[in-house]
């Protein structure tokens, strides 16, 4: 248990923190499903819709330092690649 009241403070804030970075990285995980699930049912237009959403909040939870910047465009060079052998495939 924290003693001072910077220390009670600094729980307070990393709790927060967790919560908010614990709610962003269910987002993309969602939104990461959606598009698979949509490229598991081979349906193009859907697919690039939400390929497009993940690309979206990727970028933008990358800004906050959530995740690194590099690991989102790793994650989105993947899921293009995706889309891209399913337009190919069709």
């Amino acid at each position: 248990m924290p003693n001072t009241e910077s220390a009670k403070k600094r729980v307070r804030q990393s709790a927060k923190r967790r919560a908010l970075n614990n709610w962003r990285k269910r987002r993309i995980k969602t939104q990461v499903k959606s598009f698979l699930s949509a490229v598991q049912a081979r349906d193009l237009t859907l697919a690039e819709t939400e390929y497009r959403k993940v690309q979206g909040i990727l970028d933008r939870i990358a800004c906050t330092g959530t995740i690194h910047r590099n690991t989102a465009a790793r994650r989105k060079s993947r899921l293009s690649r995706q889309l891209r052998e399913l337009k190919s495939a069709a």
